[in-house]
């Protein structure tokens, strides 16, 4: 057995059901699981790791619950910088469909450690693109190389162009083999225990990329199996419009009879719905991935965060595609989830006849999105959108997972009166340290468990020749 001490925080934030603070605060882990959180003097002495956190702030770590790591290999290209989704998938999908697996493995782990550097410890990639000899245990044995903790799925394309879908028929797979795969994945992967390292989910791409029957069919083996279920949904008006010309119901309503509501299922981005929908949402269930940065990147829109937590959906926060963010940073997407919640709120037009600024009534204050609000979301309410209830605060019982962030760092200068806040209001900084289970991913601000230099290297190959393959 290993212990863990990390003691002499400067501020340790638990997010636990008190939502407790504490100053000098640390916490006692055995074998990557929590014994004991709070006030140094109270834990135990020694353990087989011990780490002075003095000068800094101790925060759960943080939950990514939508993501794309392949799309690492190609951030910034420049066929697709100033596009919307559509347009932005069809300069995409030949290119994710021509790399390799070790291109694959690169990409995961760029993805991955430029996470851990943002202080995310659970990460959940979609991938759903499988041509080319790629298969979902690239990403699987990449996260094991890293150590984050990873929920993936095997996600599947099998409606091509010639059937009515968005992606070419030379990127889309045979719905036979998709099952057969993801049969065979779910039985050699998922692991379902307190403390998981590695769960599966069953991911159909979106709407206008896979089949109903296909819809269906995942949605059965995945009950089957008890894994959960994952989907983009409303990312766009182009994607209502698509669903309404050819099944004749807006997104929710052809989820709904799919069978697609239910507790086991989270949405990627669910931007554009109404008040009913989201009633829809809270009723069964449904969990819902907010992805700030992205829908900004491609224009989609601004998710109503504040009206579904207020009616009760889980709703957690997502990087999403690394090439529709362009960036792997959890802590900045949680501040511009904040941000953005600010700005949805400022769009809503007064009421009854005054003129007035509509967010400087004081009524509405409870409309603004916290700094610690937004950081619940980012920690619990992911948790709660992949159904985990190991991770997401610091308390006993709960895996170890944790980062650090320096408050003597520049970005903090004078932000010290409240650090919780700080460590949202001003701009994102590395992580000093990222624990998972345990095991210090990220140390003194780098990461400890590969070499990153040489795996940037090779990936930067890979991506170099996908940028070059012709339009």
């Amino acid at each position: 057995m290993t212990t863990l001490l990390a003691r002499n925080a400067t501020m340790l934030v638990t997010m636990d059901g008190q939502r407790r603070e504490i100053p000098g605060g640390g916490l006692f882990a055995r074998d990557g699981m929590i014994e004991a959180v709070g006030p140094s003097h109270d834990l135990p002495a020694t353990a087989d790791r011990v780490l002075d956190l003095s000068g800094h702030i101790v925060l759960p770590g943080l939950v990514n619950c939508h993501h794309h790591l392949d799309q690492t290999l190609t951030r910034a290209l420049p066929r697709a910088q100033d596009i919307n989704l559509f347009r932005w998938l069809k300069a995409h999908y030949r290119l994710w469909a021509a790399r390799t697996p070790e291109a694959s493995r690169t990409a995961t782990l760029v993805g991955l450690a430029e996470l851990a550097l943002s202080g995310c410890t659970t990460c959940f990639d979609h991938a759903y693109v499988f041509r080319n000899g790629c298969r979902v245990d690239d990403q699987i044995a990449a996260a094991r190389e890293i150590g984050l903790r990873f929920v993936v799925s095997r996600g599947s394309m099998s409606l091509g162009q010639s059937r009515g879908g968005l992606p070419p028929d030379d990127c889309v797979e045979d719905e036979g083999a998709i099952l057969k795969d993801s049969e065979r994945v779910i039985g050699t992967y998922h692991d379902a225990a307190p403390g998981s390292m590695l769960q599966i989910a069953l991911a159909p791409c979106s709407p206008f990329s896979v089949s109903p029957e296909l819809m269906r069919e995942s949605a059965a083996l995945a009950r089957r199996h008890r894994v959960r279920l994952h989907t983009h949904l409303a990312e766009t008006v182009d994607e209502e419009r698509y669903t309404m010309a050819r099944f004749g119901k807006r997104p929710v309503a052809y989820m709904e009879e799919l069978g697609w509501l239910g507790d086991d299922v989270w949405f990627a981005h669910a931007v554009h719905v109404n008040d009913q929908e989201i009633g829809c949402f809270a009723g069964a269930g449904v969990g819902v991935c907010h992805c700030p940065s992205s829908n900004m990147r491609l224009a989609s829109g601004i998710a109503p965060v504040k009206a579904y937590r207020a009616a009760g959906v889980k709703v957690g926060i997502g990087v999403d595609g690394s090439a529709s963010n362009d960036g792997n940073d959890m802590l900045g997407e949680a501040r511009q989830a904040m941000l953005l919640a600010r700005l949805k709120m400022s769009l809503r037009p007064p009421e009854g006849p005054d003129t007035t600024l509509s967010t400087s009534d004081p009524s509405r204050d409870h409309e603004w999105m916290t700094a610690r609000e937004a950081l619940e979301i980012a920690t619990l309410g992911g948790a709660a959108v992949l159904g985990r209830d190991d991770i997401g605060s610091l308390e006993a019982g709960k895996c170890a997972d944790f980062f650090t962030l320096r408050l003597d760092d520049v970005a903090y200068a004078g932000a010290l009166a409240d650090p919780v806040a700080a460590a949202l209001f001003c701009a994102p900084r590395r992580a000093a340290y990222t624990v998972v289970g345990g095991r210090a991913i990220v140390e003194q601000g780098e990461i400890a468990t590969i070499e990153l230099p040489a795996v940037i290297a090779e990936h930067n190959m890979h991506a170099a020749r996908l940028a070059a393959l012709p339009e």
